[in-house]
This record gives C-alpha cells, structure tokens and sequence, in this order.
C-alpha cells in the first residue's frame, strides 16, 4: 500500500493505523532527509517498537522523476502495489481575486496533477494483476462552492470529475476507485493554508474580505478526530472488491447532508448518462442494488 502526503494530517494517521492492521505500508513524503526527517525517524521507531511494516519513503507528487523513481522501488519491493491512496494536497484560504496565476498553478501541480503523475505511475502493474484499488482524499468541498476557497475547491472538483472517470474506464479491470470526502477535521494541515499572494486585491471587498478567516476559524475549532477518518477508510479497504461505493462522505459537519444529496442525485443522472451512449455494460458497474445482494 502507498499513501501520499504521510508525514501528517490523514495521511500519518491512515498510515499508523493500516500498519497496525498488518497491513505492508509505504507512507511517502518531501524531503525524508531533510524537513521531514524527524517524521521519517518517528515512523522507523513506530514500526520497530510494534514490529510494523511501515516505511517512509521519499515521493514529491508534483515531480515526475520523483513518482516513477518511489513507485520502482515499490515495485522491486513488492512485486505489486494493491493499494494507493492518493492523499497528498494543500489549500488557499483567501478571496479568488487575491490568488495569483503562478500560485493557482502550483495548487493543481499538487491537488490535481499529482493525481495524474500517481495514476499513471501505478495502473500498468495493477493492470498486469487485475486487481487494485485507488482512493481519493477529496473534501466536501469537492462537491460544494465555499467562497474563500475558490482554487482548493477547483482542485478538488476536477480531482473528482477525474477519478469517476477512471472508474468508468478501468472498473472492468478489476481495479475499484473510491473517492472520500471528509468534513472539518482539526489536523496540521489547517495551520498550513496559505493565503493569496497579493493580498492588495482585497480591497473594495468590504465585510466580505473577512469570509476566508472565519472559515478558516470554523475548521480549527473543529473538534473531529482524525482517527475516525483512518478507521472508516480502513473499513473501506476490507470490503470486498467491487461492493465498494464510488463516493464516501465521512465525518459530521452542517455540509453533510448537502454533499449526500448531490452524490444522490448525480449517481442516477451518471447512470442514466453511461446507459445512454451504451457503457454501462462495457464498465461492468454494478448498481446500488447490485452491491446490497
């Protein structure tokens, strides 16, 4: 199993948490030698006090060399990845207009196109196996428009949009796609938002300029625990291949049932669109139905 961004947040947590479910665990991250070097020795001195199989190892989603040089050593480890768990990702906390150009490309370099170096990195071996699972740490704001976050939520939207449609091509495959959308969780990853970088075109936006902070305010006094997060995604993991959901909202919050709603509905209007130009038997989707019998 491979999980991106693991030197904290979710990512730390799912992967202390799937280690010691005995669970093989590649938990990847910048800079193992340097910036996160005391997270790379923290997760050696986890797994040798617990006898896990747990390593750090380092991936920078945002460079190619970097994905195809981590994956290989999986590979030459394993033989296969069964698992990967694309979690790496940041936010921008600030009014859209605040956000530059170079700063929005960075945030899709991350969110978005790290997705795609992953993917691509890591589907011809479970291709060659027939069987896999991709999961997606997405947020509810990959289903719902908060002003504030305007290029964290464009990240997310497209990270989505993308994964159902892999779903789409390669379930036939054996390989399943899940995509988790949590709520507010109180991780590390809060206090590492970034604001726009330029900041002067705030003005003119009145009492709205105040929006991202108290969002932002509302996230850090959330009080969820990120373990319940790692406990749901590891529940996901052992259900059985093709009874897996495409969408899981996890977690508490006043979005929730918008976001379950939405899933709803376009679940049945996806349906209706695969039957239409005739992919539904080509996918080998099952229904909801299918997946409760």
């Amino acid at each position: 199993m491979l999980i991106t961004g693991a030197s904290s947040g979710f990512g730390r947590v799912m992967a202390e948490t799937l280690a010691r479910k005995q669970y093989r665990v590649f938990a990847t991250m910048r800079n193992v030698n340097d910036r996160n070097a005391a997270v790379a020795t923290e997760l050696a001195e986890l797994a040798k006090r617990e006898s896990l199989d747990l390593q750090a190892l380092e991936l920078d989603v945002t460079d190619e060399v970097s994905v195809e040089r981590a994956v290989g050593e999986v590979l030459e480890k394993c033989g296969q990845i069964d698992i990967l768990i694309n979690n790496a990702g940041y936010g921008i906390m600030d009014l859209s207009e605040t956000v530059t150009t170079e700063q929005a490309r960075r945030q899709f370099d991350v969110n978005f196109f790290g997705v795609v170096r992953m993917n691509r990195a890591v589907l011809p071996a479970m291709k060659r196996r027939g069987s896999g699972l991709l999961i997606y740490v997405s947020s509810g704001a990959g289903r719902l428009a908060f002003p504030g976050m305007g290029f964290y939520c464009a990240s997310k939207f497209a990270m989505e949009a993308l994964a159902e449609i892999y779903r789409y091509e390669i379930a036939a495959l054996g390989i399943d796609t899940v995509i988790l959308e949590p709520g507010a969780y109180r991780t590390a990853v809060a206090d590492r938002l970034e604001s726009g970088e330029d900041p002067a075109r705030r003005a003119g936006y009145g009492e709205f300029a105040k929006v991202p902070q108290a969002l932002l305010q509302r996230i850090r006094n959330s009080r969820a625990n990120p373990q319940e997060f790692a406990d749901r995604v590891l529940e996901i993991i052992e259900t059985p291949p093709g009874q897996r959901e495409l969408r899981y909202r996890v977690g508490s919050g006043g979005t929730g049932g918008a976001v379950e709603r939405i899933n709803t509905v376009t679940d049945e209007v996806q349906a209706q669109l695969l039957e239409v130009f005739g992919i539904t038997e080509l996918a080998k989707l099952k229904t909801a139905s299918d997946r409760k019998e």
